[in-house]
């Protein structure tokens, strides 16, 4: 019964990631770690393709609706790539397996994960749900960006999500909204693209430390791509303050529910 609901969960990764931009890495961790009894380090590295993937489809259809700012999209993907590879691939098999153990506390990787993953949500969620969205239409604002400030954050939000293997989206669309200033749909449409590039890449540094199941990692892709068309349909029938505000609320119940299971089944 389990499995039946972690394929339905795939399909929701879609859904989610086709009506938000993001929030979908958010669903698959944790559908695959307490659905599908997947080890949290393999659930994060296959996050990143089933993510990585779906997104494509998704910022491919968003493109042809004029919603994608590909400028914007590949000047926040260069740093954030690199960081992905880099942490996916170094910083990641480099955690030892017990962190902290004392007679009364134990702190696992796989918990200390978890629990970053939740941290980092629950306070893309508080951003989200304080900080009024911009409005403006055109990229025509963004060449006032200060980049020497923008990439660096970019490249740590790029660490971030390859620590908890998310593809972003909750971390990324923030950033578009209020740095790049571009309206929420927009934003929506663009981070898909940049979690596409962040997270296919990232997948590939993790090639090297695990046995890849493709069997498995492919249907269940496959679900979510079904899954993301179904959300760039709805998507049109949300207005952006509804899409911003679920989006908030959405992340900030998933990161109370996972720090939850974690640290009262320790």
């Amino acid at each position: 019964m389990e499995s039946f609901f972690g394929y339905i969960g795939a399909f929701c990764i879609g859904l989610v990631l086709g009506l938000t931009g993001g929030g979908g890495s958010i669903l698959t961790v944790p559908v695959l770690v307490y659905l599908l009894g997947i080890q949290p380090v393999t659930a994060t590295a296959y996050s990143l393709f089933i993510v990585g993937t779906t997104s494509s489809f998704g910022a491919f259809r968003n493109y042809f609706k004029g919603l994608v700012a590909v400028k914007t999209a590949v000047l926040f993907a260069i740093p954030s790539f690199i960081a992905v590879f880099l942490t996916r691939r170094f910083l990641v098999p480099a955690i030892p397996e017990t962190i902290i153990s004392t007679s009364g506390f134990t702190l696992s990787k796989d918990t200390f994960l978890m629990a970053l993953f939740a941290v980092i949500m629950f306070f893309a969620a508080m951003a989200m749900l304080r900080k009024k969205a911009a409005t403006c239409d055109t990229e025509s604002n963004s060449g006032s960006i200060n980049y020497r400030y923008l990439i660096p954050q970019v490249f740590l939000i790029g660490i971030l999500i390859g620590m908890v293997g998310a593809g972003g989206g909750f971390l990324i669309i923030p950033t578009l909204v209020f740095f790049a200033r571009l309206p929420m749909k927009k934003a929506v449409g663009t981070s898909l693209l940049i979690i596409a590039i962040n997270s296919l890449i990232g997948f590939t540094g993790d090639l090297e430390n695990l046995n890849v199941d493709w069997n498995f990692l492919l249907t269940f892709t496959l679900l979510s791509v079904f899954g993301i068309f179904a959300g760039i349909f709805l998507n049109k029938y949300i207005n952006e303050t509804q899409l911003k505000k679920g989006f908030g609320w959405f992340v900030l119940i998933m990161a109370v529910y996972i720090l939850l299971k974690e640290f009262l089944h320790m």
